[in-house]
């Protein structure tokens, strides 16, 4: 529900106001942007946007018609790399002037004083996010799907395609070792928390360490890249690509892997929720590849092992939020836990067929 303030009313975080745009005080927002965006003229109508994420985000519309999101991380404390504001607002920085779609950045406060946390503004995108082959039916027409899916793994080739220091990236994280370093560190989250007996969970983290190819020059990695982390347009268009805090410098397969494995199968074993690819008329997964190989020309040859580490990865992390689920650290009101138990199976068995295609045996 839209929400109108002005400058000279007070929405706190903190305020018993039901109107309030959670986290942020426009009492003190709204003076320092006008100090960086001139063109901003209050008073402000506040839309929260939602999508399944824990920041704050909000778009705004000025009197004049203006549009701009504004982005802050959950309240209460953090991880110290949780929900990294300035990330997101460097990467997009760095990226607007390159073919990759992104929001155009406007200002980034970095001073916690001003509402308690960082957070940036940015541009506003005409389309939506796609969760689910109904949100598909409801943007894009039938007729535009081929060319949704192919402009979708273009815009990945082309944010692959970049060098990282190129466009002052270059220390966005460790260059070498993403998937080594990967494998270490959700098997040690299985191991910290498992909530039951997977031996092929133990046996696959073997497999892929010892199977490992050599990889390539260091990327920037999205590291969620998918139809939800993208404003899609009703002309079959990525009109940009959002939620870049976890995204870092690493290896393209991978990243290219993990969005295979989102895109989805007509053939896969559970159809739960629909993937926004299993609407009629997008390209396959195959054909997704052969088009990021045909744009970028490399090989190919091993994606198997990065479909198969994607999908251990996935197990990986569904089981460590179902421990949470489990010990009474986060509430189960309203959370399918047989999904999520189903979810976590289905990804290992998935990561077991993909590593049966490059010789994995179990024993």
């Amino acid at each position: 529900m839209p929400v109108t303030n002005d400058a000279a009313t007070t929405h706190d975080a903190q305020t018993d106001d039901p109107n309030a745009p959670i986290g942020f005080d426009v009492d003190r927002v709204v003076p320092w942007l006008r100090e960086r965006c001139e063109w901003v003229t209050p008073p402000l109508t506040w839309t929260k946007l939602t999508g399944g994420h824990s920041n704050f985000t909000y778009r705004v519309e000025d009197v004049n018609g203006e549009q701009f999101v504004m982005r802050r991380p959950p309240l209460g404390e953090l991880l110290p790399s949780a929900h990294d504001m300035a990330r997101e607002f460097k990467v997009m920085t760095a990226l607007w002037p390159t073919p990759v779609p992104v929001p155009e950045p406007l200002a980034m406060c970095d001073d916690k004083t001003v509402t308690g946390a960082m957070f940036y503004a940015m541009r506003s995108i005409v389309g939506r996010s796609l969760y689910n082959a109904d949100e598909v039916e409801e943007l894009v027409p039938e007729g535009l799907r081929r060319e949704h899916g192919f402009h979708f793994i273009d815009v990945l080739a082309d944010l692959h395609a970049i060098e990282p220091d190129a466009v002052g990236l270059g220390d966005l994280g460790r260059p070498d070792a993403y998937v080594g370093r990967q494998l270490k560190r959700w098997k040690a989250s299985w191991d910290a928390s498992k909530t039951c007996e997977r031996a092929d969970i133990d046996r696959l983290h073997a497999y892929l360490l010892d199977r490992k190819p050599e990889q390539g020059p260091a990327r920037v990695v999205h590291g969620d890249f998918g139809l939800h982390n993208c404003i899609s347009n009703n002309e079959g268009r990525i009109a940009a690509v959002v939620d870049w805090e976890i995204s870092t410098l690493g290896d393209s397969l991978a990243d290219l892997a993990y969005a295979m494995n989102g895109w989805g199968k007509r053939d896969e074993a559970s159809q739960r929720g629909m993937k926004p690819s299993l609407a009629p008329g997008y390209p396959t997964d195959i054909e997704l590849l052969d088009r990021y190989a045909e744009r970028t020309g490399v090989d190919l040859r091993d994606i198997d092992f990065y479909i198969s580490f994607n999908h251990w990865k996935t197990a990986c992390i569904i089981d460590g939020v179902l421990a949470r689920y489990y010990h009474g650290q986060k509430s189960t009101e309203g959370v399918d836990i047989a999904g999520l138990e189903l979810g976590r199976d289905e990804a290992l068995e998935n990561a077991i067929t993909a590593a049966d295609r490059f010789g994995y045996k179990p024993t």
